[in-house]
Formats: structure tokens, sequence, C-alpha cells
């Protein structure tokens, strides 16, 4: 090979390597993942802690782990309360606390409270009936004028609850007669949906009260997810977890409990297998509910501060008190799914959209396909953001999964 040969091959070779490499550099800036953090996470609470006689750095380390940042529980008195918020704020945990002093003497109990690092709020009570509002309302008054910083937890019913107990003619007036009358910041209540092997179909209603009533009234919820075996509710799967989790924060929730962490002892319901065992070990449902919380603290960029621009449902059938879906937002060419059907909720944070698509079946599969423009991306399980582009219109959603879709406004 002469000189001048041997020189055009090696330019040759040299402009296939720098079209490789600009080839390379294209595709993958086209599929490179934006991962996005939240300032904060959306809060995870545990409804019933750790038993006070329980108490040490080991297990509130253990319960900072699961994924949980806030826990409810009742101390026998002020000063097993003050020792555990010690070792509480150590382990990274904020408390929602309950004692009898708060009752008893609500005013030097709030001063000796309101500046301790760990308090989140305070306990006042769970399902109460609409007749004792008013005096709900006059306690959480009193606290508040004592400590405006920290919030005062009430729990509601769900919407199974009958008229006797709820204390009104219907769901919707018993929570819209709450928020009215009851100052508290935040609003909550309890639903656990999956019974047996099916789902109550009322959930979602329920869900849209909620939804509905406190976006009005210009109010946060929070929803709950069941991590307890008891009665007619099994052992908690990853899917039920998923479903009852991204349902919630779907129809716009800032907050997500569960009930128990600890498993407790109950001769009428038969606890059992929760995230803690009676015998104080973990058992399945504790690496179960971390997993989701992982999630959730790498979605909250997406969650926290949303605002609903709508849900929908798509499926056969659809849940009592929802409506089908019918109108796509412009980005989004195309959504079908099939099987049980899908939650669909459009949600606005800042200056991104997002479409939220959770697969209402906890037991199969779902096919979904959606057909995006180009400028919207599809949001991965770590918060991390790609090109929609880069996937297939045609794809699987795992039992109670979500799929999740943004894009810029």
């Amino acid at each position: 090979m002469n000189i001048n040969l041997r020189h055009f091959v090696a330019r040759y070779n040299r402009l296939q390597l720098l079209l490789l490499f600009f080839l390379f550099a294209c595709f993958k800036q086209a599929t490179s993942q934006a991962k996005v953090k939240a300032p904060d996470q959306i809060p995870i609470m545990t409804f019933g802690g750790i038993p006070y006689n329980e108490t040490s750095i080991t297990r509130y380390e253990e319960l900072k782990a699961s994924g949980v940042t806030y826990a409810l529980s009742s101390f026998p008195n002020m000063q097993a309360l003050q020792r555990t918020l010690k070792i509480a704020h150590k382990a990274g945990i904020k408390m929602i606390v309950n004692c009898p002093e708060l009752k008893t003497d609500t005013k030097h109990t709030i001063k000796m409270l309101k500046n301790k690092p760990a308090i989140a709020g305070y306990f006042i009570q769970d399902e109460p009936n609409s007749r004792k509002f008013n005096s709900l309302a006059e306690q959480v008054k009193k606290i508040q004028s004592i400590d405006d910083t920290h919030f005062c937890y009430i729990n509601l019913f769900p919407n199974y609850a009958d008229t006797l107990q709820l204390g009104a003619k219907t769901y919707k007036g018993y929570v819209h007669k709450f928020i009215t009358e009851v100052p508290v910041k935040h609003l909550s209540f309890d639903n656990y949906p999956v019974v047996g092997d099916s789902l109550r179909q009322k959930w979602y209603k329920n869900l849209e009260i909620f939804s509905k009533e406190t976006q009005k009234a210009g109010k946060p919820f929070w929803g709950f997810a069941l991590t307890v075996s008891h009665g007619p509710y099994p052992i908690p799967t990853v899917a039920m977890l998923k479903l009852e989790v991204f349902s919630d924060l779907a129809y716009g929730a800032q907050g997500i409990q569960y009930f128990y962490y600890w498993t407790h002892k109950d001769p009428v319901w038969n606890y059992h297998q929760g995230p803690i065992t009676l015998g104080g070990k973990r058992s399945t449902v504790y690496d179960r509910m971390k997993e989701v919380n992982q999630q959730i603290k790498d979605l909250s960029w997406i969650f926290l501060g949303a605002r609903v621009i709508s849900v929908a449902h798509t499926g056969d059938t659809i849940p009592q008190g929802t409506r089908r879906l019918t109108v796509l937002p412009k980005p989004i060419k195309k959504l079908t799914t099939e099987g049980e059907g899908a939650v669909v909720s459009v949600l606005k944070n800042g200056k991104m959209s997002f479409l939220v698509i959770v697969n209402r079946d906890f037991r199969h599969m779902m096919k979904l396909t959606i057909n995006c423009d180009s400028t919207v991306s599809k949001i991965l399980k770590d918060g991390s953001m790609v090109p929609a582009s880069v996937y297939s219109p045609a794809m699987e959603i795992d039992p109670g999964d979500v799929a999740i879709y943004g894009w810029n406004d």
C-alpha cells in the first residue's frame, strides 16, 4: 500500500469514528435520564407507632429505614412522651402525639411541647361523630391559640360508615360539616378498600368526595393504606399497597398514612402480619412497605404541592361516583387500557403537568396503549425522566402499579 492510500484509509477510519461518536452522542442525549429531586417529600405516617415499652434508638432508626417520616403514638404520661421525643428526633422521625395531660392540662402541656424539634402535631380524635364537631373545634382552637405552628390531627370515617356512626344523613354532608366547623390545617380519612380478593367499589367515590371538598376548602388531605391483616382484610402485597397509595396521590393526597406499623393484640380483629409482628420481628410487609415508600420519596417532586386538574376512569365498568375518561390533555394523542381499567389523573405542579395512570387491578397486569407528542417525558420509578418516544406505545402496567408522563406547559 502506497503512502497516499494509507493516508486515505486512516482518514476514512477517523471519519467513521467521528460519525459513530456523533451518532452515539445524539442517541445518548435522546435517551438520557434526568433525575429530579424534590426539595421535600410527601409525609409518610404510621398510625400506631412503636409501643412505649419498646422505645429505643434502634427501633426508631428501624422505623426511619422503612421510609416512614411521621409516627402517631399515645403515651402513658408526659414524662414518657418527652423521653421518646428525644429519641425520635435523633432518628429523624416527627411525632403526632397524645398523652393524658394534653386534655387535663392543655395549656401547660402545649407550652412544654411546642418547641420540641420532633413535634409535628397533636392527636385529637379518630373517627368522630358529627355531633362532636363543635367540641372538637373548641379543642383545636385552644391548642392553636398556644401553638399555631404544628397541626391538630383528626381522622374521619370512611364512606362505608353508617349514618348512626357519621351522625349525618350523607357522607358528603359529614365531610362538608367537618371542614366548615373544625379549623384543622389538613384533612384525613381512612378507607381500607381491599377486602378478601376484591376491591370496594365505593372507595373511589370516597376519594372523589374528599378530593373535591378539600379542594373547595383550599386544604390538603392525607389518605391511608392498610399494612396489617385483620378480619376480612388480607396480608398486604406490594400491588395492594401501590394501588392504595398511588390512587390516593392521583386524587391529590398530600400525605400517606399506614395502619398499623407494630402489630397489636386484639381478640376481635386478630391483627397479624403488620410490618412489625406481635413478637417484635419484621414481617415481609415491612420490606413491601419500604419498597413502596422509596417510590413515594422518589416521586414526591411530582405529587407534593400538585393541583388536581381532572380525574377519570377507564374500563368496561367504572367505580361508583366516578366519571369515564373522555378527554385527554393535548400532548396525549391516544390512551386505551385493557382489563379492569385505570385511574387517569391530570396534575399540575409548578410549570409541569403530569398524567398519572394507576392500574385498578391488584391481581392482574394491565395493557396500556399511549401515544404522546415529542414534548412528553416518561417518569421512571426512581423519579428520573426520559423521552416517552424511546418507549413502545404498547406498555404493560403491573398489578396496582402506576405509569406517569410529564410535560412542560
